[in-house]
């Protein structure tokens, strides 16, 4: 390979209490500290504070894959806890609402077919979308009204795992733009009661999974001379399901100019053209015609 050091994803399962922005700056450190020099560090969507699990984070060339990383569809566990609703929809924030209403296992499982496949959802007061220019969390911190837009999303599947007298435990597999609070706090008042979220793991992220996540302890190691390579997956890992498209010598050079082919034979959409399992670019193919979406340095 021609570039320069590590390129590719690390998934991290992120703990409780760490931001998403920490994560990164934690690998930066891990691999400053095992002398791979200046790396570029990116995450594949932001997981909340109190949320843990699946973070991928992408190095040197996979940072060019990193927004389509938060175009995949998620699965989180999250639990339900009724009774109170929170300002943030979390355990962070106050207690905004309260109910004595305890739905019944059942009621919980009859529920979730509304929330199955396309539905509407307002986001949280609390969330990173802007309104008037302004984080809708610095808005709600200083005390004022916030009015978030209605957004489609869509739930591909949701399953009760676990339930008690105060909770439900959920699994939601859901399109990009979910919040797990709000679907929370929807299906609490559809249950005619309130509840947040007290506990939130994502099992999934696009093609990366729990099984891949390195906890920070392993993190750790490889700042102290672990092989990185033990845990390291390829660029083309975060294209999961995107066809490969081998070329000629000939053509990755006319691909690497950012030239456009025409009279190929592959199929219509997105494909990975790699030169003897290198990665070339991402490329999208229309018409028998190849044209660069994002050129790899490798």
């Amino acid at each position: 390979m021609t570039g320069t050091g590590p390129h590719g994803w690390l998934i991290l399962d992120k703990p409780r209490g760490l931001g998403s922005t920490q994560a990164v700056g934690a690998v930066k450190r891990v691999l400053r500290a095992a002398g791979h020099g200046k790396v570029k560090v990116g995450h594949g969507g932001t997981l909340d504070p109190l949320a843990e699990g699946v973070l991928p984070i992408a190095l040197g060339e996979a940072t060019k894959l990193a927004g389509r990383m938060l175009d995949a569809s998620k699965t989180y566990a999250f639990t339900v806890t009724f009774g109170q609703q929170t300002a943030t929809l979390d355990t962070e924030g106050e207690v905004v609402a309260t109910s004595d209403h305890r739905p019944s296992a059942a009621e919980v499982q009859a529920v979730l077919p509304r929330f199955t496949g396309a539905i509407e959802q307002v986001p949280p007061a609390y969330s990173a979308l802007k309104v008037d220019g302004r984080r809708a969390y610095d808005l709600a911190r200083a005390g004022e009204e916030v009015t978030l837009a209605t957004r489609a999303v869509t739930i591909h599947a949701l399953d009760l795992l676990d339930s008690g007298p105060d909770y439900a435990t959920l699994l939601a597999h859901v399109s990009k733009g979910t919040y797990i609070r709000s679907l929370a706090r929807d299906i609490a008042h559809a249950l005619g009661t309130v509840g947040h979220v007290t506990f939130l793991r994502r099992n999934h992220a696009g093609p990366f999974t729990e099984a891949q996540a390195i906890s920070l302890d392993i993190l750790e190691e490889i700042g102290k001379g672990a092989p990185l390579e033990d845990h390291l997956l390829p660029l083309e890992a975060g294209l999961d399901g995107i066809p490969a498209l081998n070329l000629t010598p000939e053509d990755a050079q006319a691909v690497r100019q950012g030239r456009v082919l025409s009279g190929q034979p592959q199929a219509d959409g997105l494909h990975l053209a790699t030169l003897a399992d290198v990665p070339v670019a991402l490329v999208e193919v229309a018409g028998g015609t190849i044209t660069v979406v994002r050129g790899f340095n490798l």
